[in-house]
């Protein structure tokens, strides 16, 4: 039996630099804010988490797809960032578990990738020189033309994104345990296991979209707020700024985590940047200031808070402190 050709991909990054590797996945072309993670597992959670939006990833670990796809390991109900690229995209797999091959997953869910790229060098390069847009393509080799198509991309500073995979539908998840406490959710692009979190807890969740207004959230009678991770810049959403503040003003539990975090402090006065390369990764290094101790953490964000706008902020207290800053 004679294999298939494999076809070659070209990736290219908005300071110019080419590369050249192989194709996997969907045939054709994708674009966005080029990032990686440095996890060494959990590659399809990596993939449907909602604030990979607008983002290409690039995978740290040598080998992605080698024990294939399983249903119940989605943070969303499609994959969500917008292209791939890795050292070794593997189609074969050998956990029994699992439902199907990478390439057929990516092939269904229309996502572009490209591996045999030497991702530690790339890393290295978009450490040195900050995020920027990239550019993949199986279908398209001319490199004009790709240049041209990737100047139409639009910059992740300044960009919101959250609004794009809020839940659309109101919806009600019961703790399994009830305790009678309920939560309400504030949707920019809330992970499955989040809301898994506060479920076993016994803790009733009603998962709202990003711009439903305070009242909506106030009549669930909830005990507490969480506002959710999610895509894009927080800069300007002006909306869910609002909301955080009439909560704040009721006194009740709030807890925000990633871009929630983030509009937790504009809501404080306090303001937000982009960072350089950002943080995403599995065994990220937290400090508590309380404890003194260092908690290993889950990290995917790209913007962050102004530590001179803190300085200056009376009402609030730091607590953490990322130690890769």
């Amino acid at each position: 039996m004679q294999e298939t050709p494999e076809k070659s991909a070209i990736l290219l990054l908005a300071d110019g630099t080419v590369l050249h590797g192989r194709a996997f996945g969907k045939q054709g072309t994708a674009t966005g804010e080029i990032c990686f993670n440095t996890g060494m597992t959990g590659y399809q959670e990596v993939f449907t988490d909602p604030s990979y939006y607008g983002q290409v990833v690039i995978m740290n670990t040598v080998h992605t797809g080698n024990y294939g796809v399983r249903k119940s390991d989605v943070e969303s109900n499609s994959v969500k960032v917008k292209a791939i690229i890795a050292r070794t995209l593997a189609d074969k797999y050998s956990r029994f578990m699992a439902d199907d091959s990478l390439q057929n997953y990516l092939e269904q869910e229309g996502i572009v990738a490209i591996d045999g790229i030497d991702t530690r060098a790339l890393v290295a390069h978009v450490r040195t020189q900050g995020a920027m847009n990239c550019i993949i393509s199986s279908t398209e080799k001319d490199i004009a033309i790709l240049q041209t198509q990737l100047a139409a991309v639009p910059s992740m500073d300044g960009l919101e994104l959250a609004s794009k995979v809020s839940t659309k539908e109101t919806y009600e998840l019961q703790g399994e345990s009830p305790n009678g406490l309920r939560v309400a959710v504030l949707d920019f692009g809330i992970k499955k296991n989040i809301l898994n979190c506060l479920t076993e807890r016994g803790v009733s969740v009603k998962v709202f979209n990003g711009k439903t207004d305070f009242e909506t959230l106030r009549a669930y009678k909830p005990h507490g707020y969480f506002i959710s991770n999610g895509p894009g810049d927080p800069a300007p959403m002006d909306y869910a700024v609002k909301t955080i503040k009439e909560i704040l003003a009721e006194d009740k539990p709030l807890f925000g985590i990633c871009l929630g975090h983030q509009l937790l402090a504009m809501a404080n006065g306090i303001g937000t940047f982009k960072m350089h390369h950002g943080h995403r990764g599995l065994n990220h290094p937290v400090k508590n200031i309380i404890t003194g101790k260092s908690e290993i953490t889950t990290q995917n964000h790209g913007f962050g808070v102004i530590p001179a706008d803190i300085a200056a902020n009376d009402t609030v207290e730091i607590t953490h402190i990322n130690l890769n800053d």
